[in-house]
């Protein structure tokens, strides 16, 4: 645990971060160092609760998106003078809780209003709350439709990750809802979902039940479709939406893992920075983690192989928690978008023949969302696009038919 002595330290180094004083916020951490090399940054506590029973409050139910808030300085994301990180890990963890886009990809989510509508709520359960984004297609009269359930990955927000990865124009055309939870600062400093924690990595604890409660809700409140009920996130994110996959898979009928990593690899900012590498070197805890996790939930993976801030090898780690007896063969594809990147595609089939995993290696890209548009944060325009490749394996897939096999 923190202290109060060493809380203070913490807002005063984020101060001077801001203010451009850098060597100034780093004496601070540095001389408030504990001698344990294990301190995780702060986090809300969750309440134990074994309920899914919440409350769900409409906002605004004015379709607008809102401009993104602008991201931390990457410097005053995470505190690095509270463990002795060498300077090359130390960076490598700015860059996945800092703000990475570059200058001519600068977040600009004034994105063409969609025919539905955009609403914000917020939701509560015993474990906690958070605000949401919910799209509604102008088809909906009632049916039971799929969900798609998307977890920003850091810095951004709903709107942002709305914006960059289009699911809204997509949900529109193939008639889903679309929901978007928002991390909180107040849950982390630069709003990365806390999948590095033991305690967000547990089913009805943590923000995996804050989540899976409030789809719930949703899936309730809309009467949509409960087999066909999705999950797709984006670094932080996508190692967020395997969590959930893990611990939920009775909830989620497929995931989509867009430059992830695996669940139960790290419990500690030693580990995630670890795992970010790779697994290897000082940080990397010397052991395999979170290898004995295994999913059936259908998974649909992609990575960029200049990915620099999730190390590549993550794509094969994340992977191998989701192959199962199940899978009988695979094939392979190599292809290549016009005036775009390069890929490579395996396609994991079971018993049946039937799709049950695709794993997309982008040639070329780094840690941003494929596919996507400048007009949010953390994309790659040149593709392949996620978005739509991700919508079109998730629609293959029911939970009541994995559930027959």
């Amino acid at each position: 645990m923190i202290d109060a002595t060493m809380t203070k330290r913490m807002e005063e180094a984020t101060r001077l971060t801001r203010a451009g004083k850098l060597q100034e916020a780093m004496a601070v951490l540095q001389g408030s160092a504990p001698e344990s090399s294990g301190v995780e940054t702060p986090n809300t506590s969750y309440q134990e609760g074994n309920t899914f029973d919440g409350t769900c409050e409409v906002i605004d139910e004015e379709a607008t998106v809102s401009k993104s808030e602008p991201a931390e300085s990457p410097a005053g994301a995470f505190l690095p003078g509270a463990i002795k990180v060498p300077a090359a890990w130390r960076d490598k963890w700015m860059k996945f809780r800092g703000g990475m886009a570059q200058p001519e990809q600068a977040p600009n989510t004034s994105e063409e209003p969609q025919p539905g509508a955009f609403t914000a709520g917020r939701f509560t359960n015993p474990v906690g709350s958070r605000d949401y984004k919910l799209y509604i297609p102008s088809g909906y009269t009632g049916q039971a439709l799929p969900l798609v359930v998307m977890l920003h990955g850091c810095t951004q927000n709903p709107d942002d990750f709305a914006a960059g990865t289009e699911m809204n124009r997509l949900a529109e055309e193939q008639l889903c809802y679309v929901l978007y939870p928002a991390q909180p600062m107040t849950a982390n400093s630069s709003k990365c979902w806390n999948w590095f924690k033991a305690e967000d990595q547990q089913r009805e604890g943590g923000e995996p039940a804050i989540i899976a409660g409030m789809t719930r809700q949703i899936i309730d409140t809309h009467g949509l479709d409960g087999t066909r009920i999705y999950v797709a996130g984006l670094s932080a994110g996508a190692a967020m939406a395997t969590t959930l996959a893990m611990t939920y898979p009775d909830l989620f009928a497929a995931v989509g893992v867009h430059s992830g990593l695996p669940h139960g690899v790290a419990q500690s900012l030693p580990d995630a920075l670890g795992a970010m590498q790779g697994g290897t070197g000082p940080l990397g805890g010397g052991k395999a983690k979170g290898a004995g996790w295994a999913s059936e939930v259908p998974a649909i993976i992609f990575h960029g192989d200049l990915d620099t801030t999730v190390h590549p090898s993550n794509a094969d780690r994340v992977a191998a928690q989701y192959s199962t007896s199940r899978q009988e063969s695979a094939t392979v594809e190599q292809g290549k978008v016009a005036n775009g990147h390069a890929y490579t595609r395996t396609t994991h089939h079971n018993e049946k023949g039937e799709p049950h995993m695709e794993q997309w290696r982008i040639h070329g890209a780094g840690h941003a969302w494929s596919g996507g548009s400048a007009k949010g944060s953390y994309t790659d325009s040149k593709g392949p696009d996620a978005t739509k490749e991700m919508l079109r394996f998730f629609l293959q897939h029911q939970q009541c038919e994995r559930d027959m096999n």
